[in-house]
C-alpha cells in the first residue's frame, strides 16, 4: 500500500472540505490518501512515511481578490518554498473551471482571472467530467430532487443561461430567431435586457431579479422539470479540444429529463464512454459529431424545431426506462469513483515524473 499526503489548501482560502470530500470518494487500489487543509498542523504528522506529498494551491474564482495583496503573496511564497524543501509537489487547484477558460483567463461566470506566479512545477487541476458529477453526487444524495413525470407536461423545453458567451448568445439568439422557445420556460439572466425566470419557478425565497451570482447553480427545484419535457443545455464551452461537464448535465439528468446538450464535440459520446445513455434511439443525435461549433448549433436548432412536431407524452413514455438508467448511474458511487479515480491518477503520475523520493 502506498501511502499520499494532500495538504488540501496551503493558504486555507478555498475550498479545502469539497477537495477532500472528492479525493475521499476514489477507489484505487494499494493508494491511501491523508488530507489536511490546515497548514499549521503539518508537525503533527510523520511526513517522511509517506510515498508522495502533495499541496494544493486553492485558485477557484473566491480567491480573485486576494492576488494583489503582497501580503498574501509573500506568506504563499515562503510556504511553497518550506513545503518544496519537504519534498512536496505542487497541484494549482481550480476544478470548477475548464482547460479553455484557465488558458484564456476566464472564469465560468466570465470574470478575468488574476494571475499568480508559481516558482516551481505544478499540475494544474481542471474540472473535466469528475469534478461537478462529484459535487453534485455528494450534494444531492441524501436530498433527491422530487419531480413529477405525471402527464400533461405545460413545456416543451427547459433553457438556462445565466453568464453570456459567445456560444450561448449565438444559440439563444437563433432558437429566439426561430421561435423555437415559444412554449418553454427559459431564462439568460447576464443578457441586456435580462430573462429571467416565472417567479413560480424560481428556487424558494430566491429574487428573480437577484439571482446570486454563485452558490445557488448546483441547486434543483423540481417544478420546472415537472412542467417541462426536454432539458437544452448550453455548457459553459463548445470547443473541439477537450469535455467540460458541469452541473447544466447533471442536474436534467438527475430529473430524469430528456436533454439535448449544446457543448463540446462528442460530448455525448463521453458521457456513454461514463456509463450513461443518450436518446439516439428517439431523436437526432448527430449534432455531436459535428466539429464546427456554428455548424452544431445549426443543427441544434433544426433537431429543436423537429422536435417540436412529435408525440412527447409518447417520447416520455419511451424514454422511461433510459431516465431512470441515468438517474441510477448519476447515483451509483462506484461509478462515479472510477472517474475521480482517473484524477488522482493524473496526480500521481505528475509526483512520480518529478521522482518524488519514495
Amino acid at each position: 500500500m502506498q501511502r499520499n499526503f494532500i495538504l488540501t489548501d496551503i493558504m486555507k482560502t478555498g475550498d479545502h472540505r469539497s477537495y477532500e470530500q472528492f479525493i475521499d470518494t476514489h477507489s484505487l487500489a494499494n493508494q491511501e490518501f491523508d488530507c489536511t487543509g490546515e497548514y499549521y498542523t503539518l508537525h503533527q504528522f510523520e511526513l517522511d512515511n509517506y510515498n508522495r506529498k502533495f499541496a494544493l494551491i486553492d485558485m477557484r474564482i473566491h480567491n480573485n481578490r486576494l492576488i494583489g495583496n503582497d501580503a498574501y503573496k509573500k506568506d504563499l511564497y515562503t510556504r511553497l518554498e518550506l513545503l518544496h524543501q519537504q519534498g512536496f509537489v505542487f497541484i494549482l487547484t481550480n476544478p470548477w473551471e475548464s482547460t479553455d477558460n484557465i488558458k484564456s483567463q476566464i472564469f465560468v461566470t466570465g470574470e478575468k482571472m488574476k494571475k499568480i506566479d508559481i516558482p516551481y512545477p505544478y499540475y494544474t487541476w481542471t474540472g473535466g467530467v469528475s469534478w461537478f458529477w462529484s459535487y453534485m453526487y455528494h450534494k444531492h444524495k441524501d436530498n433527491k430532487p422530487r419531480i413529477t413525470h405525471e402527464w400533461p407536461k405545460i413545456h416543451e423545453f427547459l433553457y438556462l443561461n445565466k453568464a453570456t458567451r459567445e456560444h450561448r448568445v449565438k444559440l439563444y439568439n437563433k432558437l429566439l430567431q426561430e421561435n423555437v422557445l415559444n412554449n418553454s420556460i427559459y431564462t439568460f439572466v447576464n443578457m441586456e435586457p435580462p430573462r429571467r425566470l416565472q417567479e413560480k419557478y424560481e428556487i424558494p425565497g430566491i429574487d428573480p431579479k437577484n439571482y446570486p451570482r454563485w452558490g445557488m447553480d448546483q441547486d434543483i427545484y423540481g417544478l420546472p422539470y415537472s412542467d417541462s419535457v426536454c432539458s437544452l443545455v448550453s455548457e459553459t464551452n463548445d470547443n473541439n479540444y477537450e469535455i467540460f461537464m458541469t452541473e447544466k448535465i447533471w442536474k436534467p439528468i438527475m430529473a430524469q429529463h430528456t436533454f439535448v446538450i449544446h457543448g463540446n464535440h462528442l460530448y455525448l459520446q463521453k458521457l456513454r464512454e461514463m456509463g450513461f445513455k443518450t436518446f439516439s434511439s428517439y431523436f437526432d443525435e448527430s449534432y455531436d459529431l459535428e466539429p464546427d461549433p456554428d455548424k452544431r448549433i445549426d443543427k441544434i436548432v433544426s433537431l429543436c424545431k423537429e422536435l417540436q412536431k412529435v408525440n412527447w407524452q409518447d417520447v416520455y413514455l419511451q424514454t422511461k426506462a433510459l431516465r431512470q438508467h441515468n438517474y441510477d448511474t448519476f447515483f451509483d458511487g462506484v461509478k462515479l469513483s472510477k472517474e475521480v479515480n482517473k484524477t488522482l491518477e493524473l496526480f500521481l503520475e505528475f509526483a512520480d515524473a518529478g521522482q518524488v523520493p519514495s
